[in-house]
Formats: C-alpha cells, structure tokens, sequence
C-alpha cells in the first residue's frame, strides 16, 4: 500500500501560500511571496534534499503543477531535484482541458478522492505532495493523508492559504522525527494518530464521605 506524504512550507502560523517567489500565488492580494528564500542555506537543502532519496511519485493540485511545470523542465539534469521531478510520474488534480505536457503526467479524473484511494492501494513509491493547498484540504476532509512533512519557517505571515484551513478534521498527531538548520527551520514529520484526546487539569469534587469527615474536623 502506498502512503500520501504532504511535504509543506509553512510559517509559524501555518500559511503555505506563495513560498518560492513573488508572483507564485499572489491571489488573495498575498504580498510575501518567496518568504522561504531569505532561510535557505547549505543545511537546509541538504535535509530537504533528503526528502527525496526515496523513491516517490508526485501528487499535484493543478495550480502547483503548472508552476512546476514551468519551472523545472528547464532545470536540468544537473540539479538532482530536478532530475527526480522531470521523470516521475506526476498524478494531477484538475478540472479544466488543458493539457498537461510536463512527461509523464496525467490527471486524476472527476474522482479525486476515488482516484487516490485506488493509488493508495496499488503498488508503487509512495505520492508525494508539494505544495497544491486546495487538493490536501480535499484529502485531509477524507482522511487520505498519511504523512505530514512540514518545514516551519521562523516567521508570521499574518494572512494567506493555510495548510489547516477552515474545515480540517481534528485529529491528534504523532511525531516521528524532527531536525532544525542554522536559519531556524524546524523540519517535523508527524503521522495522524487517532482522534484528538482531552481531559482536565481541575480537582475532581469530593465525594460524600470527604465531605462529611472534613464537616467532622470542624
């Protein structure tokens, strides 16, 4: 069976929107994109890089793919990021005609959620999500995410697309695995473990009989 893993930027305050450049995602009038840059150093990209030794196939939203495929087909060989996205597969979530001409890549149909559940139970690397916040809304409703790879960002962007929008089912999280860079970055890798669990720090109410030996004592 293969795993979901969302791999995502997010600042401290959970806002995924726009993290490698300004004209990435400015929808919603968003005015910081390409907030990760100033962040990235040796350290950092060695433990991102690590992200994607393992083999993976990548699972996009449309609007993440497009920007992808902007992007890293002109790259190069010579970048081994870039080398590994060009020739997986690339499993995209859309609604619209256009084709999608990066290799490789096909779309997931009407059915998202019907599409991935099949993925999931199918042989093969595991689906790795970038970015495409719209898509792991949709897979966080139907519980299909089975990773959590999140780079926190030391910084508060006050605004834009969060990765924990409205609508997110509670759940409670196990962490798995965490390391830090020199810039800050806190990488955490967390797995859904069951339902949220509560209780209570105030002191219970006595019983009767703790009453009525404290009315003795008087």
């Amino acid at each position: 069976m293969r795993k979901v893993i969302a791999a995502t930027f997010i600042s401290l305050d959970g806002v995924m929107q726009a993290p490698g450049g300004p004209q990435e995602d400015p929808t919603g009038g968003f005015q910081h994109g390409g907030w990760v840059f100033p962040h990235a150093d040796e350290a950092t990209g060695k433990i991102l890089f690590e992200l994607f030794e393992k083999p993976f196939d990548l699972l996009l939203g449309r609007k993440t793919y497009d920007i992808f495929a902007a992007h890293w087909p002109h790259v190069g060989d010579d970048d081994p990021i870039g080398r590994q996205f060009n020739s997986v597969t690339k499993y995209v979530a859309t609604r619209g005609s256009g084709a999608l001409t990066w290799n490789n890549s096909q779309s997931l149909g009407s059915d998202v959620v019907a599409a991935i559940k099949v993925l999931k139970a199918g042989e093969g690397p595991d689906l790795l999500i970038q970015g495409s916040g719209v898509l792991i809304q949709t897979l966080l409703r139907h519980g299909l995410i089975d990773e959590f790879s999140l780079m926190i960002f030391p910084l508060v962007l006050a605004g834009g697309k969060k990765l924990f929008a409205d609508g997110a089912v509670p759940a409670a999280m196990k962490l798995l695995r965490t390391q830090s860079s020199p810039t800050g970055v806190i990488f955490a890798t967390y797995q859904p473990d069951g339902p949220v669990k509560t209780g209570s720090f105030a002191l219970p109410d006595p019983s009767d009989e703790e009453i009525e030996h404290r009315n003795q004592l008087q």
